[in-house]
């Protein structure tokens, strides 16, 4: 890949360059999911839902592992499926889920719901809606405030998008990632523009008009005239929220990746210089930058959101979501209780077996501690806000902390003002590496990160 203009001009310096090429966790969660363990199973989840105060509110999020084609650059819980046996008997085991739920949590007001995948529009429009009537069967879903779910532009038509907006489906996210052909190529998802253009149409005329845009950078053989163009592109067909995203390259993770040339992607410096023209490119479009990696039209609710301080984080990143526990449903599917997180198998097969069984399908989770709320907390307002207040840590831990950003507030990346931790605007993109040195886990595992920038 060439080096472009905006790398030999990128003004980090070649210290802070070699911070890029650290990993780090993304910190959709803390502790983050390398660290559950088998000693969370389906008692122990039962037990925390049973704890749930009756006026307890819920997210849900409803994961489908299917997809109709294999992006090289994917790494979610999913694989490929062409008949639709195997899409059929799933939903039975999400509607069988969705009953022993209903016996141990039914009742309780749903804030939010989001499908995600996979694809999950690959269930298609009857057992979507059948699906969705189960929940509104079981739960309080008189008022929920966002209703979304992710789509792949190419598998999306008139009949789809009805259901859609016939079950409440009020936001879609649809995966853009690239315009440029030879990128499409290269990542192995072929989607014009007009594609995507169509497919926002349809929503639009179905009432479906609040749309999220995935883009991602760092792709093989990207150049930053490929990007400015894609979110010029996106832009013209002006989405409330863009997710920009640096392609996390794991191949020893998803070994499909290794379909990816190497060779073709992005070094350090080549990824940061990516980063902030893509960042340039959208705040001169008028979008508000949203923690680490997300805009949005100023007034979206995100924006919203970040402006008073109420931002928040968890596995689908960035939102809004103000709910007491998020429940989630599905193979893989992560839920957040206040006792903890609770993981599903990720494996087909022992998602099913549990749930045929009559029993959760849990297979791991992580019961937190004091410590693990505090800094938790402290995680998620610096990868919301920048800045976070530490306090309430203990003299030691705080003191280990600060030798370890030490580096960071050499290169003018973090401020450290008392107790007060202050990502600086230059450190922005290196945002994961300052919250890394609150996490107590990560010495302690061998799971490998994608780089932080």
């Amino acid at each position: 890949m060439p080096t472009h203009p905006a790398a030999v001009k990128c003004a980090m310096t070649s210290k802070a360059c070699i911070f890029a090429e650290q990993a780090a966790p993304r910190y959709t969660s803390y502790p983050t999911a390398p660290h559950f363990s088998s000693a969370v199973g389906p008692v122990a989840y039962a037990g925390w839902l049973a704890e749930l105060p009756a006026d307890a509110s819920l997210s849900l999020y409803l994961h489908v592992p299917f997809c109709a084609q294999l992006c090289h650059y994917c790494g979610c819980h999913t694989k490929i499926v062409r008949r639709r046996e195997p899409v059929a008997t799933y939903a039975k085991l999400l509607a069988r889920e969705i009953d022993l739920l209903g016996e141990h949590a039914g009742g309780h007001r749903v804030h939010s719901m989001h499908w995600g995948g996979g694809t999950p529009s690959v269930l298609g429009p009857e057992l979507l809606g059948e699906l969705a009537g189960r929940i509104a069967a079981t739960f309080n879903c008189a008022v929920i405030a966002e209703h979304a779910i992710e789509l792949d532009p190419r598998h999306v038509d008139g009949p789809l998008v009805q259901a859609l907006a016939a079950m409440g489906v009020n936001r879609a996210s649809l995966g853009v990632q690239e315009f440029s052909p030879r990128v499409q190529k290269a990542i192995g998802r072929i989607q014009p523009f007009g594609q995507v253009a169509q497919t926002v149409m349809l929503l639009r005329e179905a009432g479906i008009v609040d749309l999220n845009f995935d883009l991602m950078y760092g792709l093989p053989h990207q150049s930053e005239e490929d990007l400015t163009r894609t979110i010029f592109l996106a832009h013209t067909l002006a989405p409330n929220r863009i997710a920009l995203f640096g392609y996390a390259h794991v191949p020893w993770f998803k070994t499909h990746q290794r379909l990816i040339d190497e060779s073709a992607l992005a070094n350090a410096a080549q990824r940061l210089a990516l980063a902030e023209t893509a960042r340039q490119t959208l705040l001169s479009l008028g979008y508000v930058p949203i923690g680490l990696d997300h805009f949005a039209q100023p007034g979206d609710s995100l924006a919203k959101a970040a402006a008073s301080g109420t931002l928040r984080r968890n596995f689908q990143g960035y939102t809004t979501d103000s709910a007491d526990a998020l429940l989630g449903l599905g193979a893989s599917a992560i839920g957040r209780l206040p006792g903890g997180f609770a993981q599903n198998s990720p494996d087909l097969a022992g998602y099913t077996r549990a749930i045929e069984s009559g029993r959760f399908a849990t297979a791991k989770g992580i019961a937190l501690t004091a410590d693990d709320r505090l800094r938790g907390d402290i995680i998620e307002r610096l990868m919301c806000d920048f800045s976070a207040d530490a306090t309430e840590l203990n003299g030691d831990a705080f003191a280990q902390t600060c030798d370890t950003l030490a580096p960071l507030v050499a290169e003018s990346i973090v401020k450290i003002e008392g107790r007060h931790i202050t990502v600086t605007k230059s450190g922005r993109s290196f945002v994961r590496l300052v919250a890394a040195a609150f996490d107590a886990y990560l010495a302690r595992g061998k799971a490998r990160h994608s780089v932080a920038v």
